[in-house]
């Protein structure tokens, strides 16, 4: 009981010592609230800059950078149309080089050919002059000398410019260079499936296969029981 009674003997004290701290504050909180709240205020917008600089500024240097784009879009506009004009004029003339390639691309080949038609007229020409009456013997050397002459001129200029005769007899027969016209029996030393005959000689150009040779092929001749 005597607990209890001390207990709520403080709890009275502490009532009476709220209700009093409260109704002192009242009278002197407040104004000093109101001066504290006006001063801040005063600092506050003191201390802030103007807001209608801050849009201007902002207008300013959007326009500055606007402006810097503007002449970077027409630099590269310029640079891409000199690019597709540079372009433009490089298909030309690569167009250019293919056709007159295409068109003079044998020139070194013909200037060759002309020495052996040089050679073969100079040949008729002499075969052609007057020689003694039942002479044929010196015509006939004449003309060997001048189709031997034009036979190593025609094989010097093939071999200058990659072109080949194949000789493909004895070798086994090739779809890809040979053309077969037919098939005849294998005679003494001659193996089935090879060239026997060549009837027209085939031409490579460096190594590419041109004209195919046609060609008689060896077969096993059947026995007859």
């Amino acid at each position: 009981m005597a607990a209890r009674a001390l207990w709520a003997g403080r709890r009275g004290v502490q009532r009476l010592l709220a209700s009093s701290a409260a109704s002192e504050g009242r009278g002197w909180l407040h104004p000093f609230s109101t001066a504290t709240q006006r001063t801040a205020g005063e600092d506050c917008s003191s201390e802030d800059p103007p807001d209608e600089l801050g849009p201007s500024l902002a207008e300013r240097a959007l326009r500055l950078k606007a402006v810097k784009l503007e002449k970077e879009v027409q630099d590269l506009t310029v640079r891409y149309q000199r690019a597709v004009a540079d372009g433009e004029n490089i298909r030309r003339r690569t167009q250019r080089c293919v056709e007159d390639a295409k068109i003079f691309g044998i020139q070194s080949f013909c200037k060759d050919l002309v020495e052996v038609a040089d050679i073969l007229e100079k040949t008729t020409e002499c075969i052609s002059e007057e020689t003694e009456p039942g002479d044929q013997k010196l015509t006939l050397e004449k003309i060997f000398r001048g189709l031997s002459l034009l036979e190593a001129k025609l094989k010097s200029v093939f071999a200058k410019h990659g072109l080949e005769k194949m000789t493909p007899i004895g070798d086994k027969y090739d779809p890809h260079e040979h053309e077969l016209i037919c098939h005849v029996p294998a005679g003494v030393g001659v193996q089935p499936g090879t060239v026997a005959l060549v009837r027209q000689d085939g031409y490579k150009l460096h190594g590419r296969t041109i004209r195919l040779a046609q060609v008689e092929v060896a077969v096993e001749s059947q026995r007859r029981l």
